[in-house]
């Protein structure tokens, strides 16, 4: 919990010192309020003073109690102010620090525990901030300052309100052994409830396509009865706290009157009239005094109580977002902004090899080739062969095991991020769209940036008629200004690609990617789609990952893969010769007339 509290900025400190300046103000006004009302006693049992001295010390007792109030307000805004601009900066900062992460780590933590960290785990982290800083400071100070004030001030009372005080503490830390442990379950099981309602949400058709509802819901009900039995049994045992408080406070307060009775009882006679009852009058002002400040010291434990209900659940929240903040992406950019000079575009791959964190076996084995510029290269395999795998060492999401993947003769690892991803133009294997317009969507990230491009211009216009999209995009309402539902939602899969590939391509990048691109879309489409690529983007090098012969045959060259090796690499006409794993795929997809013409 101290570690993410450093994170708070100067002007956040500089706010919770004047919260604490509050603070101690309110401690103090609270507990100058029993000396007026000791003295309103002695008052009333010396029977030596006026109505005017009674309302006198009234009013500072109401003056003292509106000053506290407001006190109370004024540390309650800065503290809300402290918990919501902290929260805020901790939001970006972890949103910041999950857009650095490679696969590697964002598989790590899972999708669903990024999301809870990011939203529930800092709601608890806020929570404790805002109720923390005006009970952590205040109880303590309060009942120290309560002591000093109740010392000398009766041996048996003080006795009594030890012992109050430390059966609480002993009856909190022993809640708190118990409780602590389920907090941290808590949040795990926040994590896989997260879990599984996203996975409900985001594959719905297929959950409605197979009857499969029933079997969900025991999945979600499984889930949610296994959280909410840790949350019963955590809230069940807190809230014993309050009743145990509220008990001992009753009986402290009855036995510090029971022992005010038995003492005032026991005054001495032998004085004569007047001093007995001016010693009744002491013990009886000081029996209501003490009774006051023991109930302050009381309450200052109640106070406690309540910053350990928010204390063990805010400290697993904030262990699990330094966790996230505190992980070093495995990816990092070197700073190299420029590649060789004459190699613009070229791709290359020196024995490389790859295996995934945490497996036993490479999925890659020393994959050597070279895409010079302009050339269109092809990888082509078995399901399983490492052809998305392969592509994917080339913007970094994965970095090579073993060998070096260079563009324009500079090793990827030693690009800035920026330099290196400004290189590319990648298309991913499933296609992702963004909420917004058709043209947001086109001139996504820097493209608008790079190409100077809005939705009337001819840059977002050229890239949708290059990717084939000119017919649907203009039959929508408002068509370059349509709306693009999240995920694409409105859109089937092969409108979703091209303009996927007419994000990439108004980019103007000096490589393209694409990343097995063309699956949802039909043969004549596929073949306008690569035949307008190649006439208007000459010169600009693409590397292309297709399960579909067809797509592929037309490549200057083409890998094909087998179990992450290279079985061989040529044109279309080449490898039909010489390589038997590319031959019995192309034989498997087209006819022995299709494949010769």
């Amino acid at each position: 919990m101290l570690k993410i509290l450093k994170r708070l900025s100067a002007a956040e400190w500089l706010q919770g010192l004047f919260s604490i300046v509050f603070i101690v103000a309110q401690v103090w006004l609270d507990l100058k309020t029993p000396e007026y009302m000791e003295n309103i006693t002695l008052t009333i049992t010396n029977g030596n003073g006026t109505v005017a001295d009674i309302w006198r010390e009234g009013l500072r007792m109401l003056l003292c109690t509106l000053g506290s109030a407001a006190s109370a307000v004024i540390v309650g805004f800065f503290a809300a102010r402290i918990g919501s601009s902290f929260s805020q900066r901790l939001r970006s900062l972890l949103f910041n620090k999950v857009e650095s992460f490679s696969m590697e780590e964002i598989n790590r933590f899972s999708t669903s525990s990024l999301i809870t960290r990011s939203t529930n785990d800092i709601t608890q982290v806020q929570m404790l901030i805002t109720m923390g800083l005006m009970l952590i400071v205040k109880a303590p100070v309060t009942a120290v300052w309560a002591v000093t004030k109740i010392a000398g001030k009766g041996f048996e009372w003080t006795m009594v309100t030890a012992g109050a005080t430390g059966f609480l503490m002993l009856f909190v830390l022993f809640i708190v052994i118990i409780v602590f442990p389920k907090f941290r379950k808590m949040q795990t099981l926040t994590d896989n409830l997260t879990r599984v309602a996203r996975e409900n949400l985001t594959g719905l058709r297929v959950i409605r396509a197979y009857n499969a509802e029933g079997y969900q819901d025991g999945k979600f009900e499984k889930a949610n009865t296994e959280f909410t039995g840790v949350q019963l049994f955590a809230g069940r045992s807190m809230s014993l706290m309050m009743p145990v408080m509220t008990i001992v406070m009753s009986g402290l307060n009855l036995l510090i009157n029971w022992i005010g009775a038995i003492l005032v009882n026991g005054v001495s006679a032998s004085g004569g009239f007047e001093q007995q009852m001016a010693e009744r009058s002491l013990l009886f002002s000081n029996m209501v005094v003490f009774s006051s400040y023991a109930m302050q010291v009381i309450m200052s434990f109640m106070m406690l109580v309540m910053i350990f209900i928010f204390l063990p659940r805010a400290s697993v929240a904030a262990k699990r977002i330094n966790e996230v903040l505190g992980t070093n992406p495995a990816v990092a950019g070197g700073g190299v902004t420029e590649g060789i000079a004459g190699l613009e575009g070229e791709v290359e791959f020196r024995h490389v090899s790859f295996r995934y964190p945490g497996a036993a076996d490479d999925v890659l084995h020393d994959v050597s080739f070279t895409a010079k510029r302009g050339e269109t290269v092809a990888f082509i395999g078995s399901t399983g062969s490492g052809k998305s795998t392969l592509i994917n060492l080339v913007p970094r999401f994965f970095d090579a095991t073993s060998g070096e993947v260079l563009i324009g003769g500079v090793n990827v690892k030693d690009y800035e991020l920026e330099t290196l991803y400004g290189k590319l133009g990648y298309v991913p294997q499933k296609a992702v769209l963004f909420k917004g317009s058709v043209a947001s969507n086109i001139a996504y990230g820097d493209n608008e940036k790079r190409c100077d491009i809005d939705a009337e211009s001819e840059g977002v216009r050229q890239a949708v008629r290059i990717a084939q999209s000119t017919d649907f995009v203009e039959a929508m309402e408002g068509a370059y200004d349509a709306d693009i539902a999240q995920a694409g939602a409105n859109l089937s899969g092969g409108q979703k690609q091209r303009l996927s590939i007419a994000r990439a391509v108004c980019r103007k990048p000096e490589i393209y990617i694409f990343d097995d691109s063309f699956s949802a879309l039909d043969y004549k489409t596929d073949r306008l789609l690569r035949d307008a690529l190649k006439r208007e983007t000459a010169g600009v090098t693409s590397l292309i990952v297709a399960q579909r012969v067809g797509t592929v045959m037309d490549a200057d060259r083409i890998v094909v893969l087998d179990e992450g090796r290279v079985a061989g690499i040529g044109t279309h006409k080449e490898l039909l010769k010489s390589c038997a794993v590319y031959k019995e795929i192309a034989m498997s997809q087209l006819s022995e007339e299709e494949l010769v013409s």
